[in-house]
């Protein structure tokens, strides 16, 4: 039996960073505000002293149990998909505040290009510079309009960083200063100026210093301690939700934040949304919770198997190009690859780190580079990330070693200070056959069918890694490694159902036309207009850049919206 709750006027579904500035946003402006969180309650006093490298980085606590819900993967269209049970392909996080607690904090904007892709590369190429079964769109919107938002975000997070030659305009500087040079990130700054490029230090969410944001919050100062990456910051110094917006909208009593809220379904009467179904996964009973506005900030997979299931929006069908929940999946995976180099007289200290510790050079990125000779549109960003290598997880060695005996154990810690990783982190295009939709055959553990991902690659993905692939090495050379070793990609035609990547966008993307799109630049569903559906699953296609900042800045902006409707009292916003 279903029990029926008494209406809210704004309902979010996910407390990561999406969620939680829509939260904050409706409950500062008077709204009562219910936030449904599917995993645990969880704060910083729970990752004070826990940096249980077995705990987290391999048996990662903090993702979602692939064995109740995950999603299916295949490279080809004609065959099965497989169901990804292995949490290292892909970090989905779950408990209050999502994968928006276990990120690393590089927080960049995309470039003005990336909203006017489709447009800006007929003008200086034509149209037959865009490979026809590649969708590629703008976005309907500019980088000007979203400035604003940008600025709003990093105020926020107290983003710690320094102007790229190559970025976007900026109304204000970073609220705070970049983080620490290190011998390695001074060393690749250094060969990267000498060969010519443009280096400067990573935007980070792990702060400088500490920082008060305009809520009235305080980050504090980052230790370089090297445990970010799918872990909970235990000083308060990684940006996330919990220090950030969801401690402002926990200040009013309008917002109430529900978790083991698992929500299966958004309540569609044909024109709205009048709510959801969810369950309370410590108890099995299902509740209603209807609402004047839904607001879907969920993982992106969360979003578009969510529209799926309610049967809201057609769905994207690959063979004619209609309909739209489903389309344009794209992800980092061939498109986050790089070099090792490996110092024969030279130690670095390269256990202390962050995960936003890092340099990188944007000389290539987007459209930075002139495309008229080469075989693939947009570009990428090298970089020379200082995570912090911890000793389980980390043991490098050249290629070629055995991976056990005498040789292994000497090479391993002769090398274990001695290895700088470069990096080619790159755009990825949409294309006509990559796309979600509801799995034919597994379900999840209550009998609904899992999310179908179906990312094939093309000589676009191969070309622009091959053509970073050789930057990555020329820095390394300049850097004075006596070995690199280039990496190379897991061909689909070997693995065509194995699941690698990070970062994950599409599904619902946004747009100008209904035709093509299923958000408007609100992220208002074109079909239901009390319905925003926010986070990376609006973007049309993925820059070379990761999408933190990106979905922050665009949670505000659907913030904005959100208000403006309520307002009004209704209708589609412009």
């Amino acid at each position: 039996m279903v029990t029926q709750l008494d209406s809210v006027e704004v309902l979010v579904v996910g407390s990561g960073w999406a969620g939680g500035i829509v939260s904050a946003e409706m409950a500062k402006e008077g709204r009562q505000v219910v936030c449904l969180e599917r995993g645990e309650s969880k704060a910083i006093e729970d990752y004070i002293h826990v940096k249980d490298e077995l705990r987290f980085s391999l048996r990662h606590e903090m993702m979602q149990d692939f064995s109740k819900e995950t999603i299916t993967s295949r490279h080809f269209r004609d065959i099965e998909a497989l169901p990804v049970r292995e949490q290292s392909d892909m970090h989905w996080g779950t408990d209050t505040g999502g994968a928006s607690v276990h990120w690393n904090g590089v927080t960049f904007r995309n470039l003005p290009y990336d909203f006017e892709i489709y447009s800006q590369t007929v003008e200086r190429y034509g149209e037959e510079k865009i490979p026809e079964e590649m969708t590629l769109q703008d976005w309907g919107i500019t980088y000007d309009d979203m400035e604003p938002y940008y600025d709003r975000f990093e105020k926020t997070a107290g983003i710690s960083g320094e102007e790229s030659e190559f970025g976007p305009e900026r109304s204000n500087p970073y609220p705070t200063p970049p983080m620490t040079d290190t011998a390695i990130t001074r060393l690749f700054k250094d060969s990267a100026r000498n060969l010519g490029y443009h280096p400067f230090q990573f935007p980070s969410a792990n702060l400088s210093e500490t920082y008060e944001n305009p809520d009235g919050q305080t980050i504090s100062q980052c230790q370089y301690c090297a445990f970010c990456e799918t872990f909970g910051c235990d000083y308060g110094a990684k940006s996330d939700p919990l220090v950030t917006v969801l401690a402002t909208a926990k200040e009013h009593d309008n917002f109430e934040l529900r978790t083991k809220a698992n929500v299966r379904r958004v309540l569609y009467d044909g024109e709205q949304a009048t709510g959801v179904r969810y369950m309370d996964t410590r108890t099995g009973r299902e509740y209603e919770q209807p609402a004047d506005v839904v607001v879907l900030a969920g993982f992106t997979f969360t979003n578009s198997r969510l529209l799926l299931l309610s049967e809201i929006g057609t769905p994207y069908n690959p063979d004619t190009g209609e309909g739209v929940i489903g389309k344009n999946y794209t992800m980092h995976s061939l498109s986050n690859m790089g070099a090792r180099g490996f110092f024969n007289d030279r130690k670095f200290n390269t256990y202390m780190g962050a995960g936003a510790l890092g340099a990188c050079f944007d000389d290539f990125a987007g459209d930075n580079m002139d495309h008229t000779d080469l075989d693939f549109i947009h570009g990428g960003e090298v970089d020379c990330p200082q995570w912090g290598q911890r000793p389980i997880e980390h043991n490098h060695v050249p290629e070629g070693t055995p991976t056990w005996g005498r040789e292994f154990k000497e090479k391993s810690l002769f090398y274990a200070n001695r290895n700088i990783r470069v990096r080619w982190q790159v755009g990825t295009m949409p294309w006509q056959f990559n796309y979600l939709d509801l799995d034919p055959t597994y379900t999840d553990i209550h009998g609904d069918p899992l999310l179908r991902v179906t990312n094939e690659y093309t000589d676009q993905d191969r070309n622009i890694m091959d053509f970073g692939l050789e930057l990555c090495k020329e820095v390394l050379e300049e850097m004075g490694a006596d070995i690199i070793d280039a990496e190379e990609s897991s061909l689909a035609e070997e693995f065509p159902n194995v699941f690698y990547g990070q970062h994950y966008a599409g599904g619902v993307i946004m747009g100008d036309d209904p035709e093509t799109s299923a958000v408007n630049n609100y992220l208002q569903m074109w079909d239901a207009e009390n319905l925003f559906v926010v986070g990376a699953s609006a973007f049309p296609h993925f820059s070379n850049f990761n999408p933190t900042g990106t979905v922050g800045a665009f949670a505000y902006r659907a913030s904005e919206g959100i208000e403006q409707y309520l307002e009004n009292g209704g209708g589609p916003l412009v």
